[in-house]
């Protein structure tokens, strides 16, 4: 009995042994088949290693009292102290606090406008007339900030267009630019001018991915366009709306450094400051403390990570779908 026991064993370890040796040889044979894709990969694969991951030993700069001269490795360890100065220091507090209400806002107010475009232009009859708008609304996105912004000061400055033409009319000028309740408003409507018609092209080709006989269907039912809205287009493009919107939640800590460094000014600093900017000034416009620093940054990416999963989760419980599996 004892003998059969050890041949049952070792029988069985043999056919294991045969069936990973298999399962490498179908490994291997499958990256030898795709080699070209392979070796078309590989530059972006070095570049990925090289830029991204590669610097990320700098990480190790939110740990340290970091010194320039001694270097990352030779620097002085302090554990989380630059994490505890971040709920300390009160210009930090206020960074948070605008980042989540900037950032919370962009979602009530920007994260539908693409969808609203979307769903609109595809009514539109006429594909040429639709071409039209799409690239209208387009363009905008092809400009940087650095333009949007000079072109804000030229319309809405003390002397600008806006204010020659009230001027004219025999209305008191208004400072635009320095207005401190105007000043998010303003963020979101030129970031939704800016970026709608770009944004709106994910959701234009899930509803070209629609089936027509659906849309033949309500026809025939007597659905209405609002209807054919409601009950045919939103759940045909559901799917991509929870993807972007959970990417979306996953970037709340950034509120968009391109656009407020742009066109904040002295009068409405501290209603513009957001983590980015704080990480800006404490690091250049000021006595640098890059240890410091980089835990800020690395504080919000942590952040960002915790808030996509937890949206993954949640609208995966809500919906049944997620990005993440």
């Amino acid at each position: 009995m004892a003998d059969k026991g050890m041949v049952n064993t070792s029988t069985t370890k043999i056919r294991k042994q045969g069936s990973n040796s298999k399962k490498k040889g179908t490994l291997l044979l499958r990256i030898w088949k795709a080699r070209w894709l392979y070796l078309l990969a590989l530059p972006f694969l070095v570049w990925l290693i090289v830029f991204c991951y590669g610097p990320m030993y700098g990480v190790l700069m939110a740990f340290e009292d970091y010194k320039a001269s001694l270097g990352v490795l030779g620097s002085e360890w302090v554990g989380l102290k630059h994490f505890r100065r971040i709920f300390i220091i009160p210009a930090a507090k206020h960074a948070i606090a605008n980042t989540l209400v900037i950032s919370i806002s962009r979602l009530i107010f920007e994260f539908p406008a693409p969808i609203i475009l979307a769903v609109l232009i595809t009514e539109m009859r006429g594909t040429k007339l639709k071409k039209v708008y799409q690239t209208i609304f387009t363009f905008p996105h092809f400009l940087s900030w650095i333009v949007v912004s000079a072109i804000l000061s030229n319309f809405l400055s003390s002397n600008g267009a806006v204010n020659v033409i009230l001027a004219n009319l025999g209305i008191e000028k208004m400072n635009f630019l320095g207005n401190i309740p105007l000043f998010r408003p303003m963020l979101y409507a030129t970031s939704i001018w800016k970026g709608v018609g770009w944004s709106a092209i994910i959701y234009m080709a899930a509803l070209a991915g629609i089936d027509p006989t659906l849309y033949e269907a309500a026809d025939i039912d007597g659905a209405t366009r609002l209807q054919r809205i409601r009950y045919v287009m939103l759940p045909g493009i559901k799917s991509t709306i929870i993807i972007m919107f959970i990417l979306a939640v996953g970037g709340v800590m950034d509120a968009g450094f391109d656009q407020i460094f742009n066109m904040r000014n002295a009068i409405v600093s501290e209603t513009a400051q957001i983590l980015d900017t704080y990480i800006y000034d404490i690091t250049f416009a000021s006595t640098p403390n890059y240890g410091f620093s980089t835990a800020v940054g690395l504080f919000k990416a942590v952040i960002n990570f915790i808030l996509l999963v937890l949206a993954n989760t949640v609208v995966g419980k809500i919906s049944g779908e997620r990005l993440i599996q």
